[in-house]
């Protein structure tokens, strides 16, 4: 797994790491923060990588997964934007799999090629539908609605890979009919209604806006259940509930 050479040490720029029993469901999962993010989207809840984020060599990932054998099942990618740093991601992945680990990517959708050169390498993606594929504009200000759309098909068409697609929902930024837009033109193994929470937010605006109620984010849910198949909810009232 050593990347040394004529070039140097190889680096990822990471956020941080972390172990979590709910990253993954039914694993206990190192969780790699991957920093630097392509979008802005106005309620992100973790602004702070973005744009920072330390940069550490890549054989100190490979050591802390390795050191953590006996306690975990699974490696989690998350981000910011792990895929601006796919290369890094890749050797990651693979080291994970070298020690019979089982991986997860969480991913913005932006970048569908850069997925499908790794997608033989996961067995879970959790893939944000941040709005209906022709108002990502609206909502979060970037046009990447077909991106998304393509990353969705690239997942779907590798039947090793459980795709979750996930969606926050904001008030300030959409209605329950963008809900239920989404879950019409979605294709996946899970469909997860997250609910906004306004502690921290890229957009300070946001920090006096609306918080939907777990009945709020229940009764969006069951009004979408014969599109989706499996549907599950996450708020702060009562964590991970199926519907």
């Amino acid at each position: 797994m050593s990347k040394q050479g004529s070039c140097g040490e190889v680096t990822v720029k990471l956020g941080g790491m972390i172990y979590s029993s709910i990253e993954f469901p039914g694993k206990m999962s190192l969780v790699i923060f991957t920093a630097g993010c392509m979008l802005k989207c106005p309620y992100c809840h973790n602004p702070g990588i973005i744009e920072g984020g330390e940069s550490e060599a890549i054989e100190s990932v490979f050591s802390k997964i390795e050191e953590s054998l006996d306690f975990i099942d699974s490696v989690v990618i998350t981000g910011g934007e792990p895929l601006m740093q796919k290369n890094e991601v890749l050797e990651i992945l693979k080291c994970a799999k070298n020690l019979g680990l089982e991986t997860k990517l969480d991913t913005n959708g932006y970048y569908p090629e850069k997925l499908e050169d790794i997608i033989k390498l996961v067995d879970y993606v959790a893939l944000d539908i941040k709005a209906p594929f022709d108002k990502y504009e609206r909502v979060i200000g970037e046009s990447i609605g077909t991106n998304v759309h393509e990353s969705m098909d690239v997942c779907n068409k590798n039947p090793q890979t459980f795709l979750e697609c996930r969606t926050t929902y904001v008030p300030a930024l959409m209605d329950p009919e963008d809900i239920m837009e989404i879950a019409k033109s979605i294709e996946c193994d899970q469909y997860t209604l997250q609910q906004f929470r306004n502690k921290t937010v890229l957009d300070e605006s946001l920090l006096e806006s609306e918080v939907p109620s777990r009945d709020d984010i229940k009764k969006i849910a069951e009004s979408i259940k014969s599109f989706q198949g499996k549907i599950e909810i996450k708020t702060s009232e009562f964590g991970e509930e199926l519907i």
